[in-house]
Order: C-alpha cells, then structure tokens, then sequence
C-alpha cells in the first residue's frame, strides 16, 4: 500500500454522501494502492443514520478503506485531511429565494472554512452543497488554505451537457470533449456549445442546428436539475456524487492532452472576471495537480451575453453574503 489519505466528507449521512462514500472507500478515486481514511461529518440528528451507512461500509471489506470516523463537529473532522468534500447544505424549502438559501447555508461555510485551518497543508476543497460557488467563495474566504485549492462543482453540469450533445449528434459520449461550464451551478449557467467538440470537430459543425444548440440544448442542461426533481421526486444525487468523484480524478490527474474539464475556481481576473469570485471556467491541470485556466476562448456576441447575465448573477450572490466574506 501506498501513502494514506485522509478525506473529510460532510453531509456524510445524505444521498449524495452515500453514492460517493462506497467509490471513495474502494480505491476508485485516490487509487487501489492508497488507504483512505474517512472523517465524516454529520448533524447530531442525523448520527444514528450515519452509524448505518458506517456498518455498510465495514461490510464491504474494501482493502483501501483504512479508518473512518464519524463526528458532529468540523473543527475534529478536517483535522488534518487531504481532501475536504462538502457535501452537506441546506436545501430550499417551500417559498425560499435563491437569496434566502444562500443567507441560511452562508454561516454553515463560514465555520466550515475556519475548520479548515486545521487541515494538512496540502489540502483542497470540492464545495458540492448549494448554492456551491457562493458556499465555496465563503469557505474560501474564511480559510488560511490558499485559494488555489477550492473548487466548486461544475462537473455535473459538464457531464450534463456532454450526454445531450452526444445524443443529438449519434456520437459516444466519450467523442464529446472541450466542454465547458461557464460561471454558476444554477439555471442561468452558459453550457458553451461554440467551444465543444465532438470527435475533433466544433460541435455546431457538426450538429447543424442552431436553434436547437441555442433553446432545445442550453434550456436542457440549464434547467436539467429542476427536471429530474420533478420526475424522481427528489434532487440529483447518484450523479451528482458521479459528477464529485470526476472532478477530484480531474484534479489529481493530468488532464488528457487537448481537452479540459469544467470547475468553478478562485478567479484571477481571466476573461474580466471579477478577482476572487468562484467562477465556473475551463480548466487544465498537469501531473503535479496544478491548474491554470484556459484563455484566449472566441466567443460570439449572443455567447458573451449568457456570459454576463451569469456573472451578474454570481456578483449579487456575492453581495448578499458580503458580511460573511473576510
């Protein structure tokens, strides 16, 4: 066995928390030769529900689940950690506003954030709990850890689009690359469709069909979240833990030559990007872990449009929580 890993998942005892935990604990993300050990972090309600999740994994006898522990508090379960999932928020409740969600679930990511001061000096962040880039900018904001290392997830929404633009053009969806997520996980997010390619061709060349690509696609993966609540009664969960394991295996491996994921990442002003918002881009990353954001993407005057209805969005998001943000 290799060198261990320590991750800190919170919301352990949720839905998505628990279509993650059993790929973490196998060795799917970190390796098969690298221990994990889990620090879990949960509600005090909600500790009897975890202790169940902890028997299933005990009975899975996976060789890379090394330890895991459970707790109530953030201060002991992201001491020392690796990587720190968070996965626990808040959800909307009957007749809240975008505004009133991130007001309540803003001091859970403040306190989080200050937890993570105790965590190893490598240590990165994945904000999965929503609103995430708002969570994530307030986590980061209240953290000595460098900014580099927080990330909020856009993968699912790259996962999203991907499939679509795969089914519409007959092509797997492995052929489908170059797709990026710009700016927020929300329903005002630009899934850009004049960067992606599909099998080495520019998607819209391929697809042919503007009006589908502009209404029918963008529609689709913008609203993809409220439509699956709808049909299954319940918020995404088996994909959006699919979605969380894709973006850590992004960030601990190079990404594949000519392509890049989507994150939402600390901005250093690229494409006028206000510094330091949480802002959905395209990302490459090399063998060492370290990413950059790619630049110099065209984009048209109808794309440059989505492109800044969404980043007012993320600023008056960030003006809501400014009183969290140190």
């Amino acid at each position: 066995m290799g060198e261990a890993i320590r991750v800190a998942v919170t919301g352990a005892a949720g839905q998505i928390s628990y279509g993650l935990l059993f790929r973490l604990a196998a060795g799917e993300v970190f390796g098969p030769d690298r221990p994990v050990h889990l620090s879990l972090l949960e509600l005090p309600q909600a500790m009897g529900a975890l202790e169940g999740v902890m028997m299933e994994l005990d009975d899975c006898s996976f060789p890379t689940l090394a330890s895991m522990n459970a707790y109530d508090d953030p201060e002991k379960a992201f001491d020392g950690i690796n990587w720190g999932l968070l996965v626990g928020s808040r959800p909307r409740g009957p007749g809240m506003e975008r505004a009133d969600l991130i007001k309540v679930n803003g001091p859970i990511f403040v306190g989080q954030g200050k937890a993570l001061n105790r965590a190893a000096a490598d240590a990165r962040v994945l904000v999965v709990g929503n609103p995430c880039n708002t969570n994530c900018l307030i986590a980061m904001r209240n953290s000595e850890l460098p900014k580099d290392r927080f990330g909020a997830m856009m993968r699912l929404d790259q996962n999203r689009a991907k499939i679509q633009l795969a089914r519409k053009s007959g092509a797997p969806v492995q052929a489908v690359t170059n797709m990026t997520i710009w700016g927020n996980h929300s329903n005002n997010q630009y899934p850009d469709f004049e960067n992606a390619r599909i099998n080495g061709r520019p998607a819209a060349a391929v697809i042919q069909d503007e009006t589908w690509l502009k209404e029918t696609f963008l529609k689709t993966v913008q609203d993809r979240g409220a439509t699956v609540i709808k049909a299954r009664g319940a918020s995404s969960a088996a994909s959006a833990a699919n979605a969380a394991i894709d973006h850590v295996k992004s960030f601990v491996n190079p990404t594949p030559v000519g392509d890049w994921h989507s994150a939402g990442v600390c901005s250093k002003g690229e494409y006028g990007v206000d510094p330091d918002l949480i802002f959905g881009f395209p990302v490459q990353n090399d063998a060492g872990g370290t990413w950059r954001v790619v630049e110099g993407l065209a984009m048209s005057d109808w794309a440059k449009g989505k492109f800044q209805f969404v980043l007012d969005e993320l600023r008056k998001e960030r003006d809501v929580v400014k009183d969290l943000l140190n």
